[in-house]
C-alpha cells in the first residue's frame, strides 16, 4: 500500500511540498545486475565480474546507475497513489544524479517529497523527488525528479 492515496484532482493539488515517506527495504542482489547487463547490453566487468570487480574500486560489483534508476518506477507507487483517475502516464524526468553506489547484495529504499503540481491541458502534472537511499551508506544512490501526467475520471 501506498504511504499517501491522493482521491481527488483537489487533494492532488495542494500536495506540493508533501514528504511522502519511505518504502520498504528491497535486496539488489548480482543476479538482478546480471539480468539488466543482459538486457541493455552493458557488461562493464564492475557490475559482471566479481573477481575483477573484488580488486577494483569499489571492492566489489556495483548496480548500473540506470537500473538504479528504474527502481524508482518500482518505488514511486509505493510512495503515492493517485487514485479515480483514467490514465497516469510518466512524462519524464529532470535533474537525475548518483552521488553513492549500489554494491551487489545492498539494502535500497525509496523516499520522497512532491516538489510541485500544475495542471497542464486535462491532467494535473506531478514532480516528485525520488532519492534511493542505500542502507548502512551516507550517500544515496540516486535522486532523481520525475515527472508523472494524471488525468482524473
Amino acid at each position: 500500500m501506498a504511504n499517501k492515496i491522493f482521491t481527488s484532482k483537489e487533494q492532488l493539488l495542494k500536495a506540493a511540498g508533501l514528504d511522502l515517506g519511505v518504502t520498504q527495504w528491497i535486496p539488489l542482489e548480482q543476479s538482478r545486475i546480471d539480468m539488466f547487463a543482459e538486457a541493455t547490453g552493458d557488461h562493464q566487468w564492475i557490475h559482471v565480474d566479481p573477481v575483477k570487480a573484488a580488486t577494483g574500486p569499489f571492492g566489489g560489483c556495483i548496480a548500473h546507475g540506470y537500473l538504479t534508476l528504474s527502481l524508482v518506477n518500482y518505488f514511486l507507487p509505493q510512495l503515492l497513489d493517485v487514485q479515480n483517475i483514467s490514465m497516469g502516464v510518466n512524462y519524464g524526468c529532470d535533474k537525475i544524479r548518483f552521488p553513492g553506489v549500489v554494491k551487489a547484495g545492498s539494502n535500497i529504499r525509496g523516499t520522497g517529497e512532491i516538489i510541485s503540481v500544475e495542471e497542464v491541458k486535462n491532467s494535473l502534472q506531478v514532480t516528485t523527488r525520488v532519492t534511493i537511499e542505500v542502507a548502512d551508506q551516507q550517500r544515496p544512490a540516486c535522486v532523481v525528479e520525475t515527472i508523472s501526467r494524471y488525468t482524473f475520471a
